[in-house]
């Protein structure tokens, strides 16, 4: 309570003077084309607008184009071209993107810029309450802007922007979106609307989702239990004063999803309604410019089932998640920053048989934070950021001991970004980040069905600190662009999942073979390495005034090892490289991506090698009526070489082969 007292105390004191500059939400996208960097509106990234080129690490970002051709049912299977990005695939509904080898605990997950509110962090059978299907836009960020996020954000930010609480007064008093879409590979059928409009200075916003998918096909035959249902509706509006400068606005979001866990028989049963309200008030020019105030309540549920309908266990998540920010015009050299507070709590509580696996806890967190900007010089722009938080964690571990414990992690970042030339920035980002530990690496007790571990936390963990390096290069020539990154990070206390190698059934009886039911998997900590590189390239190959066509290539590699002989850290994603061509003109888009997936065989105790495999995704969009591009049919493949796929980021990799062939079409109307 205490912490929450001084959270509000921050909260009034910062408001009547200042706020973080709210950046204008990225525009529902229109037929695909070339894009400039400078044309994205990045969100996620600064609270102060301008060209994400200016960042000295690189900001990734996913259109709504991207994400229908993509087709998917969560959020990493939109992402799955980006570099650096994989999944942990573990169900149809649950596969949480994984950043750069890091997931769970060090990913976190926003819509809108407010937390996403689940349990996906406390194991991989759990899913995200947020379908790609009602996002508009996916940003992924990682550097310095990630410390406006919490110690839960040492590996990235992925933040599906849906506008639903509207930032901007429409020009037009009625629009909307619409999808439907049809797929081969689990004989799916799903279907998306959004609206938005204006009824004088109040602007509104509705959307809505279904997906019904069946098990899906792999190369190998049908995969059990891999099913999809969700669906989920919203509505949200605004009101804006102060010349269109200022507004205040309300959000009401529910979503449901049930989904197969295809390693077991079980399937989960998975609800949420969250309310998001997000503010902005404009002082105009000076020294206190905006305020900005984000508050979330989300209420989450779901249960775990037996195909016979009957529950074994209910997991309850209930979470407040606020933020306030200030955007302070020039002083000094600092060309402008941005200072902010952030109040957090999260209550967790299991209900039947998991309940032994993790008993109730409650994580309060409050924090101060500053990201500033500064030109050092006509070729040299710099952003800093720093973070303290403290975060106070409560529950039973193992021991039967109730235990408390508190953190406060300290975190800095800065980065440099230097002109070259007009067409080659060199950018550079030193950053030392801390996190504490999460509940699940410090209470974990028991058995835990989805994943099939039985898992043991220790009380004891220190805070984690990762120290780390990225060197980026882009290159904006007339006919090439490119991006590329260089990143290493020394993590000390590193917290990890260790699989023993044993087995055990659920009264702690454990032994030296597979016999029996659940992995024996200890949270414990060590020194490790992670290091890797991200490359990007498209090249215009043909501009004519029938169309362009553009070759485009990119690749990825991650690896991890722990320090003093401790070997591989666990779940690694392999290294891929792939590229392919696309044709851009009015009427029709084309485009192939052939991509190589390694070979995973430097592996962690417990762990299997994974084979490499050649993947080919596809899609044609054809605009019939050319003129007005208000109607898009896109045809798109995946996986064409229906190769053997098994994700080495999967703890049940084994027992689950990925999709196989996949033909899908999609109808999208704007209007």
């Amino acid at each position: 309570m205490r912490h929450a007292v001084f959270a509000a105390s921050l909260l009034v004191s910062v408001a009547p003077a200042a706020l973080a500059q709210q950046a204008q939400p990225a525009q529902p996208a229109g037929p695909p084309g070339k894009t400039s960097s400078s044309d994205v509106v990045i969100i996620t990234a600064s609270p102060l607008e301008g060209d994400p080129d200016r960042f000295a690490t690189i900001v990734e970002n996913v259109t709504r184009d991207d994400i229908l051709a993509k087709g998917g049912d969560n959020l990493a299977d939109a992402l799955k071209d980006v570099p650096g990005v994989a999944g942990t695939n573990f169900a149809a509904g649950a596969s949480r993107p994984v950043i750069r080898g890091m997931d769970a605990n060090r990913v976190k997950m926003l819509e809108d810029g407010v937390s996403s509110s689940d349990v996906s962090d406390l194991g991989p059978d759990h899913g995200v309450p947020i379908d790609p299907l009602s996002a508009q836009s996916i940003e992924v960020v990682r550097g310095a802007a990630t410390l406006r996020y919490g110690s839960q954000a040492i590996g990235g930010v992925v933040n599906a922007i849906n506008n639903r609480v509207p930032l901007t007064l429409p020009t037009k008093d009625f629009a909307g979106d619409g999808s439907v879409n049809y797929s081969s590979v689990a004989d799916t059928g799903q279907g998306s609307l959004m609206l938005d409009g204006k009824l004088g200075q109040f602007a509104w916003h509705a959307d809505g989702f279904g997906r019904r998918s069946s098990d899906y096909d792999t190369p190998d035959g049908t995969q059990p239990n891999s099913f999809f249902k969700g669906d989920g509706y919203s509505a949200g509006g605004s009101y804006f004063f102060n010349d269109d400068k200022s507004h205040t606005g309300l959000a009401v979001i529910h979503y449901d999803a049930k989904y197969g866990i295809p390693s077991d028989t079980t399937y989960i049963d998975m609800r949420q309604t969250k309310a998001i309200s997000k503010s902005v008030f404009d002082f105009g020019e000076g020294l206190f410019q905006k305020l900005n105030l984000d508050v979330s309540y989300a209420d989450y549920n779901h249960d775990e089932k037996n195909p016979d309908g009957s529950i074994n266990s209910t997991f309850l998540n209930n979470e407040w998640d606020s933020r306030a920010e200030a955007l302070l015009g020039p002083i000094g050299f600092l060309s402008s920053s941005a200072v902010g507070v952030q109040y957090g709590n999260r209550k967790f509580s299991a209900i039947g048989e998991d309940s032994s696996y993790l008993f109730p806890t409650l994580t309060e967190t409050v924090a101060g934070f500053v990201f500033t900007e500064a030109p050092l010089g006509p070729k040299v722009n710099m952003q800093a950021a720093a973070r303290v938080e403290h975060i106070g964690i409560e529950g039973t571990p193992i021991s039967d001991i109730f235990t408390k414990r508190d953190f406060t992690p300290v975190s800095g970042s800065i980065g440099m970004l230097y002109d070259a030339s007009d067409a080659i920035k060199l950018g550079l980002t030193l950053s030392s980040a801390g996190r504490a530990p999460a509940q699940t690496e410090l209470f974990a007790r028991g058995p835990h069905d989805g994943p099939g571990t039985f898992e043991t936390g220790d009380p004891d963990l220190k805070i984690e600190r990762s120290t780390s390096l990225e060197g980026t290069l882009r290159v904006r020539l007339d006919r090439v662009q490119f991006d590329g990154s260089v990143w290493g990070s020394h993590f000390s206390n590193y917290i990890y999942g260790r699989l023993t190698g044993r087995t055990c059934d659920e009264t702690d009886t454990c032994v030296s073979d597979d016999s029996l039911d659940f992995k024996e998997l200890f949270y414990d900590q060590a020194g490790a390495n992670f290091y890797g590189a991200e490359a990007k390239v498209t090249a215009d190959l043909l501009d004519t005034d029938a169309g362009s066509l553009q070759a485009k290539g990119l690749a990825d590699m991650v690896r991890a090892k722990l320090t003093d002989g401790g070997g591989e850290v666990p779940r690694i994603q392999p290294w891929r490289v792939g590229g392919g061509l696309g044709w851009t003109s009015d009427p029709v888009d084309l485009s192939f991506l052939l991509l190589y997936v390694g070979k995973r065989d430097k592996l962690a105790v417990g762990e299997t090698p994974t084979k490499g495999y050649l993947s080919l995704d596809a899609h044609v969009d054809w605009r019939p009526l050319a003129s007005r591009k208000d109607l898009t049919l896109i045809l798109a493949a995946h996986n064409l070489t229906d190769s053997r796929q098994r994700d080495a980021v999967a703890i049940n990799k084994d027992d689950v082969e990925q999709a196989g062939r996949d033909i899908s079409l999609t109808v999208q109307k704007t209007f």
